[in-house]
């Protein structure tokens, strides 16, 4: 019978004139339908078992995960499992979204159980604890969707022997779940999510076409896969029809006319809440951290971007001066509070990442109104700037290079061409754009570093124009890595069409003009002809001098590279003294830990070898290859390169067997960073196969 109090599914007995006392087993509040297709959670098996690790019942245990991952249906599972096996005296369902829900149900609750109506909610509510305290009865309290913690505050059901509480929530608030046993909830697994698919759409008509292909897209969140089945159900599609929808449309808009398994909120609808939530939280902080946010990675973003200068920077400018780097780390932390991110730890180097759904990103991005993307766009690519090491040397900053790349893809993917005009609207490529080719080619990767600024020469050329400076300077990078990945005759002749233009369009002079000069000087030497080489580089010193002087790092780039191509026509000796005037200089002018200067002590070490001085040669490289360690780390090209020289004039002083060892170890480490096709890599080939015929 229905009631006032709730729904009874048992008889009731009537205690003298007051309000009727029920019997048992008896249920308050309505169990949610268990969802068509419900596929089979590892954490049915948790909720079941409820036990801890020292073989104690867990009384408490709290589902949380992000709107949409099936808290509620594992909640409802078990309830309904217990309730129909005749395991539960009593059940009681709350929805948990506020205080006053809560008490009204306690209130129904405390009725049913002791035939007395408080008419104070509160006083109901400790009445039913007490209860639930004193009784041998078994039950069980289900707290669904708690949205705000403290509304639970006095309110939580005891710890007995013979009673369970389970709690559904997005939040991971410290209070939440200190005492509690915390299930962590996730979207499904790659086969959960083909299985409920297959469930819920079969096999005909092609419907199933690129199943797979749309639970990746959809993030393998249950609730977004059970209202794209019903969408392609109601409008008679394939999977492969809705995903171009899905590439096509807002998300809004692709939900079905009715929700399935009496869903209340569409997908975009799931988080508007936790969104609002955060938002308010932290003065707005928190919405504008997950706009920088679902521009980026989905899965995995270092959580220090949020707190850069560049990030700080942004937020000022739209909420004012008073926001500081505690309070974007505080708003960052919210969102993993409220069930909007995850944050994870790389075991490895300690960075801390922060995940966000993809399909949260996209319906933040889609509420992002156009005129801000643009100065998201660029804060976020100022911000991944600003975390950039300048030398990927160590597994921390190597990593940390990874996921720098890895989210600036993410972000020119999803800006567009925002990255190609600047804040004002100027035709400007940001910075980004090259520090991500260049630090693949930096750490070895030179053919991804050739293929990224073949793509960004073909962007530039439709969007700046060919003749724009940028469009310019993205070529003379592309013939730059086409040289430095073998090819080094394509080098010469793109870098000799860039000059054409750069002489065309601006003066001689133009430390672009001079930077292409040296390039082509270079390659040329490369692709063999070491005395054109020497030559071109003497006529551009005088050039060099007259422009930026004697000290400039540039005028010592030409005199390093006079001496190396003075050294490859056939004048090792002179080399070596040329190499040691430039030393000398970049000593003066940049530093000892310079790559620069370490490259020009290579240089010496080596051309002191060819020049008659083998062991020389040898200790002088061993002394670099110890700095180069220090400073660039062991997987820097730079490195390897003096790893090998080392080993080669080691050979040639007469230990020919630790050439070969030392041959082997390098080869290793470089098939291992830069790949078997690297033409360093194949010259360390070579080298091994020379040394183990005399060895």
């Amino acid at each position: 019978m229905t009631g006032p109090a709730g729904i009874f599914n048992a008889p009731v007995n009537v205690g003298g004139a007051g309000r009727p006392v029920v019997s048992f087993p008896h249920q308050v509040g309505a169990v949610p339908r268990l969802a068509h297709g419900r596929q089979p959670r590892p954490a049915d098996g948790l909720l079941a078992t409820a036990v801890g690790g020292g073989g104690t019942t867990v009384v408490c245990q709290v589902l949380a995960g992000m709107g949409g991952v099936g808290k509620t249906q594992l909640a409802a599972n078990l309830a309904t499992q217990l309730w129909q096996t005749g395991q539960l005296d009593l059940l009681v369902w709350v929805t948990a979204s506020s205080r006053t829900t809560i008490l009204d149900t306690y209130s129904r609750a405390a009725a049913d159980l002791t035939g007395v109506e408080d008419q104070d909610p509160q006083h109901a509510a400790d009445r039913l604890r007490a209860w639930l305290a004193a009784t041998g009865r078994r039950w069980l309290v289900v707290l669904d969707d708690i949205t705000h913690p403290t509304d639970l505050t006095g309110l939580w059901p005891p710890d007995t022997a013979t009673g369970r509480t389970v709690a559904t929530t997005r939040r991971r608030d410290t209070a939440l779940l200190a005492g509690r046993r915390l299930i962590d909830v996730g979207v499904f697994t790659t086969a959960e999510a083909h299985a409920y698919l297959i469930g819920q759409l079969g096999d005909t008509n092609n419907r199933l076409d690129e199943a797979d292909e749309l639970a990746g897209d959809l993030g393998y969140l249950p609730i977004a896969l059970a209202q794209a089945a019903a969408y392609i159900l109601d409008r008679d599609l394939t999977c492969a029809a809705y995903r171009t929808r899905l590439h096509r449309r807002r998300l809004d808009r692709l939900h079905p006319d009715t929700l399935p398994d009496e869903q209340q909120q569409t997908v975009t609808e799931t988080w508007a809440l936790s969104i609002i939530q955060a938002d308010a939280a932290t003065d707005h902080l928190a919405g504008q951290i997950l706009r920088l946010a679902a521009l980026l990675d989905a899965n995995g973003i270092p959580t220090d971007l949020f707190t850069t200068t560049a990030a700080l920077d942004y937020y000022r400018h739209t909420l004012g001066p008073d926001v500081d780097a505690d309070a974007a780390a505080d708003a960052t932390r919210a969102l993993y509070r409220l069930g909007l991110a995850d944050a994870t730890r790389d075991p490895d180097t300690g960075i801390t990442l922060v995940r966000v759904h993809a399909l949260v990103q996209r319906v933040v991005t889609e509420a992002t109104p156009d005129d801000q993307r643009q100065a998201f766009a660029h804060a976020a690519a100022d911000a991944i700037m600003e975390l950039w090491p300048d030398i990927e040397h160590d597994s921390l900053t190597a990593r940390l290079g990874r996921l720098l790349r890895t989210n600036t893809t993410a972000l020119t993917v999803a800006v567009g061409d925002h990255l190609w005009h600047s804040c004002q609207g100027e035709l400007d490529a940001h910075v980004l754009l090259y520090r991500a080719g260049d630090s693949q080619g930096e750490i070895g990767q030179v053919v991804a570093a050739r293929n990224h600024y073949q793509q960004l020469a073909a962007d530039a050329a439709q969007i700046l124009g060919p003749d724009h400076p940028d469009t310019l300077r993205i070529r003379h990078n592309l013939a730059y890595w086409r040289g430095k990945a073998g090819d080094a005759a394509g080098a010469v002749q793109a870098f000799e069409e860039v000059l054409a233009d750069q002489l065309r369009l601006v003066s001689p002079d133009h430390p672009d003009t001079l930077t292409t000069r040296s390039n082509l000087a270079y390659w040329r030497g490369e692709a063999g002809d070491a005395a054109g080489a020497a030559e071109a580089f003497e006529e551009m010193l005088a050039d060099r001098l007259r422009v930026l002087g004697s000290d400039h790092p540039d005028t010592l780039r030409t005199r390093h590279n006079i001496a190396g191509w003075r050294a490859e026509a056939g004048d090792a000796a002179g080399a070596v003294q040329a190499f040691e005037e430039v030393l000398a200089g970049r000593l003066r002018v940049l530093g000892s830990d310079h790559p620069d200067t370490l490259r020009t002590r290579h240089n010496i070490a080596a051309w002191r070898g060819e020049a008659g001085d083998a062991a020389g040669a040898a200790e002088a490289l061993d002394e670099v290859l110890a700095d180069r360690l220090r400073v660039l780390g062991p997987d820097h090209p730079d490195t390897l390169t003096t790893r090998n020289s080392l080993a080669y004039w080691r050979g040639k002083a007469g230990d020919a067997a630790g050439a070969v060892q030392a041959f082997e170890e390098v080869l290793a480490d470089q098939l291992r960073v830069l790949g078997p096709d690297h033409p360093h890599t194949l010259t360390t080939r070579d080298n091994l196969a020379y040394w183990r015929g005399p060895s």
